[in-house]
């Protein structure tokens, strides 16, 4: 079985559950190192874990890797992927919505040769959203629910001037398209760009997100008309230690890693 040489971009909650997973093993895969903005902070978990790869430069993740898993803020995806785009590598893109505004990524990757691998994440549907689109779909429409804590502190809301703060019930605090989402929610909706990179595209695919003081899980309902079927979708996912992210999107990445080597391949 051939290897690939994947990195870490980010070791927030979703690197360092991917970083802990690989380092055991998986099969085709090796954890050839890792990029932080905190050295010592990294160092001093990776020692606590027992995991031993490098520290590595964003503009040097090419020499060293074959795959960077972006697990990072969206304020530095093209940080990381133009360099390993322009030498011809893959990239696994977890910050979705990030992707929406630089359209210029995926072209270079065409002009290379690199690709860009969306997994996911927390959204179930994708394989049927992807085949649908392979007909006609009329609309995709999205409904988001999450706790005020999973919301806080995202640009549209401080923008806006709007509270999430000592909710009895819920309350809706953004509708439009899923473009205006990933703008306004950096870091609470890459889910909504990713069904729209998957299905209709950002500006006709819409969007809900209710700040809900009651749930529990970050919930998420897709509604897709097509030509081909008519289906209603919705998963609850069990927030990591960020409650702005589910633990099955670490897991979706490390499933989508698997599928590289993969003898049976199930899904789109």
């Amino acid at each position: 079985m051939p290897t690939t040489r994947v990195a870490i971009a980010g070791l927030g909650a979703i690197g360092r559950a991917l970083a802990r997973r690989l380092a055991v093993g998986v099969p085709g895969l090796e954890l050839t190192g890792v990029a932080v903005r905190d050295r010592f902070k990294a160092e001093t978990w990776m020692r606590d874990e027992g995991i031993e790869c490098p520290i590595l430069a964003l503009p040097s993740l090419p020499e060293h890797v074959d795959l960077a898993v972006e697990a990072a803020p969206a304020a530095v995806l093209e940080e990381i992927c133009r360099p390993m785009l322009l030498a011809g590598k893959k990239v696994m893109v977890l910050s979705a919505g990030a992707l929406l505004p630089r359209p210029e990524l995926v072209e270079l990757a065409r002009e290379t040769g690199g690709q860009i691998i969306v997994p996911t994440g927390a959204l179930l549907g994708l394989d049927a959203v992807a085949a649908a689109r392979e007909g006609k779909i009329h609309s995709v429409h999205m409904t988001t629910r999450k706790h005020p804590r999973g919301l806080a502190g995202a640009p549209y809301l401080e923008h806006n001037a709007i509270s999430v703060e000592g909710l009895d019930k819920a309350k809706r605090v953004f509708s439009g398209t899923a473009r205006e989402a990933a703008a306004g929610f950096p870091a609470n909706v890459n889910v909504a760009a990713a069904l729209s990179l998957a299905g209709i595209g950002p500006d006709r695919t819409t969007i809900e997100i209710w700040a809900d003081p009651e749930v529990t899980r970050n919930c998420h309902t897709i509604e897709v008309d097509a030509d081909s079927a008519r289906f209603t979708l919705s998963i609850e996912n069990v927030p990591s230690e960020n409650p702005k992210t589910g633990r099955i999107t670490a897991l979706s990445a490390l499933a989508a890693l698997r599928k590289l080597h993969a003898p049976l391949r199930v899904g789109t």
